[in-house]
């Protein structure tokens, strides 16, 4: 009888080789990546809840690290802003402002789209597409509750507010990540193959 080999559950961080300390240098660069991205920042005056490139860095982290590793980076980034590190989009840090509800939606996403990429969710356009939209309405359904109490407004509003304005710049962010992350590994299954 001839055993099976199953398919191998990798991320893109899986190529790089190492241990335990690569695994906590990945989870601390994912964790610096999101923090920078928040300074990408534009107020919108129409709503309390400020554009930025923190979404698009929060689905890469988890489709290049994975499910702990993704969601551990984004609970990292969660935890220091709540400690007090005010880098946060704006320069917010705690719990109390509107957007707060999207970075509890980072840790789900982060680890959503991290198991999604291990199951090949970043391997083709298509797959990647579908796994970036899943990790986006993750944010979105934590983001919308976390307004609608913030701002003591109902569903409605919280949509008009916090996911419609975004829709458009999500939509971009989605493409990049899909033209991106296939390209990637068709480059690290070459160097592999060296």
């Amino acid at each position: 009888m001839t055993a099976i080999p199953l398919p191998q559950r990798r991320v893109l961080a899986d190529v790089v080789p190492g241990g335990l300390v690569r695994d906590a240098v990945l989870v601390l660069g994912g964790t610096t990546l999101i923090a920078l991205s928040a300074l990408v920042t534009v107020p919108l005056p129409f709503t309390p809840v400020p554009l930025s490139l923190q979404t698009f860095a929060v689905l890469l982290t988890g489709a290049a690290l994975g499910f702990a590793r993704g969601g551990l980076a984004s609970l990292l980034y969660l935890g220091v802003g709540m400690a007090g590190v005010g880098w946060f989009a704006q320069g917010a840090s705690g719990w109390h402002f509107a957007s707060f509800g999207y970075i509890v939606g980072f840790v789900l996403a982060g680890a959503l789209v991290g198991a999604l990429a291990s199951r090949g969710g970043d391997r083709t356009v298509p797959r990647t597409v579908l796994t970036m939209v899943l990790g986006n309405l993750a944010i979105y359904a934590a983001g919308l509750v976390g307004l609608m109490s913030f701002a003591h407004v109902g569903l409605s509003t919280a949509v008009s507010l916090g996911l419609t304005p975004f829709l458009f710049g999500d939509g971009i962010k989605i493409a990049l990540a899909a033209g991106l992350l296939p390209a990637t590994w068709k480059l690290a299954r070459r160097v592999e193959s060296r």
